[in-house]
């Protein structure tokens, strides 16, 4: 099954201010990604070609880079998850950008299954956890995404019954 899952999000703030939180991805000065709320994204060097790392179940290698511009992480696990994923700073003025984060892949074997019912619906939510990150570290008002009840079951299943934190700029709404 191929997959291409594409989120975008308009961000009033200079390409150069944006790029630099693609750069500080996986890093403990990480601006971008939501690890209160999701399991961290750690790679095992600065961010370069051939870093690897991932998130929760998810692991990847860097396999291009360009610095303030864009990542692209070859996806190594789950198996059957056969592409790669990224982040890039798209459409730019002095004064605005939009930063996509795209997956291409093919789902191969159990992951046939595992996406759809499991890893697409928990991506999705993250990915925009994410966006609304990226927005709040720029200073800019966060535009949250309501988790489903379907995702918060999810999550507590993955968790072994546990509650993550939710993300600062969740104002309530993922603590049900």
């Amino acid at each position: 099954m191929k997959v291409v899952n594409v989120h975008q999000r308009l961000l009033h703030a200079s390409p150069e201010r944006v790029g630099a939180l693609i750069d500080s991805l996986g890093s403990p000065a990480d601006a971008m990604w939501p690890g209160r709320a999701w399991p961290r994204m750690k790679l095992d060097r600065p961010m370069a070609v051939g870093a690897s790392g991932g998130h929760g179940p998810i692991r990847y290698v860097v396999e291009a880079y360009t610095p303030g511009q864009s990542v692209r992480f070859r996806l190594t696990a789950p198996r059957g998850f056969e592409g790669w994923h990224g982040f890039e700073v798209l459409d730019a003025t002095p004064a605005h950008c939009v930063l996509e984060h795209r997956i291409e892949m093919r789902a191969r074997g159990p992951a046939l299954l595992y996406w759809p019912l499991v890893i697409g619906p928990l991506h999705d939510v993250c990915v925009e956890d994410v966006l609304s990150q990226a927005q709040l570290s720029l200073g800019l008002e966060p535009r949250p995404v309501p988790w489903t009840t379907r995702v918060r079951l999810l999550r507590w299943l993955a968790s072994g019954g546990r509650r993550r934190p939710a993300p600062p700029f969740a104002r309530g709404q993922h603590a049900r």
